[in-house]
């Protein structure tokens, strides 16, 4: 019997530059494919063409390669499921909104943000794509859809199903979420660009993921996916969320934290196995800092050696490892 060929990928959003979060995840992806033995793909996730500068992902491809990291697919190296660049790829999204539009998952939602801010009293949902939606369109009538559509373009919504989701992740163990997890959500934006959600799992599906690590921060969008990949007919890969690099303050690490820039770093003469190092001392990968290549860490590495709480780095550590 042959054994399927594992492949992952790390994708990120070309809005700024990588910090050493970010880093730190794409170094895991890429140790746990290189352990396998599988194929390590780059993908450029752009959909979002007002935010996305291709500067910052020539940038991002420079950081990797200046790590040690390397991939068998992606936008410079081309590959079999070419392009890796999502801006280039809206064709294989209209066809996945074509497939959800005739199993009927698909409806038209008019509200404004203004609205929707307004319904949510509370803060819930996902934390990155705001409150979770109620449905308020989803019932209308074709009269009032023609009514409304007058007025104001509709974004496209999928509905979630009925059921809970439940799916066993590498990093995070079991997880289970209720029914409707996180609400109806879009997939199109009224301004014809297309939602994370469905880009994500059209370009993982199309070019045959199978493992994909990311940050914890993106674990409650997996019911989503997983609803997705369904409701498409498709497989959904194997997941395994990370928990993330914390700055002192115990926040999550962001593009403002200039200090904590890869290209910062580059500039300021840091050498690449010093960070390497203590990516794998926060990863649970190495005992102490000590520099390191990356491609020194395949042989010991094991997902599950990773912390599974929020790693804070100290503000001592930030000094030393920013030091040339």
């Amino acid at each position: 019997m042959m054994r399927m060929l594992r492949r992952g990928r790390f994708a990120p959003t070309p809005s700024g530059r990588l910090h050493i979060g970010n880093a730190r995840t794409a170094l895991l992806a890429w140790l746990h494919m290189r352990a396998a033995g599988g194929r390590f793909i780059l993908r450029i996730e752009d959909i979002d063409k007002p935010r996305s500068r291709p500067a910052y992902a020539e940038q991002m491809a420079a950081d990797l390669r200046w790590l040690g990291l390397d991939w068998d697919e992606g936008p410079d190296v081309g590959g079999p499921y070419a392009p890796y660049v999502q801006s280039l790829r809206e064709h294989s999204y209209e066809q996945a909104m074509e497939r959800l539009s005739s199993a009927r998952r698909l409806y038209p939602c008019y509200c404004s943000r203004a609205e929707l801010m307004a319904i949510a009293s509370a803060p819930h949902g996902l934390d990155s794509e705001g409150p979770a939606y109620p449905g308020t369109c989803k019932h209308l009538t074709q009269e009032e859809r023609r009514a409304r559509e007058m007025k104001k373009s509709p974004s496209i919504r999928f509905a979630m199903p009925e059921e809970p989701i439940g799916f066993d992740d590498m990093a995070a163990g079991h997880c289970r979420f209720p029914a409707h997890a996180g609400g109806d959500f879009v997939v199109k934006r009224a301004d014809g660009i297309y939602g994370y959600q469905l880009a994500v799992v059209a370009d993982d599906a199309a070019m045959q993921v199978t493992d994909v690590i990311r940050g914890f921060d993106l674990l409650d969008s997996t019911p989503r996916q997983i609803a997705l990949y369904e409701a498409l007919g498709l497989q959904p890969p194997r997941f395994g969320h990370v928990p993330l690099l914390n700055g002192p303050d115990g926040k999550r690490l962001a593009k403002r934290d200039d200090a904590m820039m890869l290209g910062t770093m580059r500039e300021a003469g840091v050498r690449p196995e010093k960070v390497v190092g203590w990516l794998a001392y926060w990863s649970g990968l190495a005992d102490k800092p000590e520099p390191i290549a990356s491609a020194e860490l395949i042989g010991g590495f094991d997902l599950a050696k990773v912390p599974k709480e929020p790693v804070t780095i100290s503000e001592e550590a930030m000094r030393v490892l920013t030091r040339p």
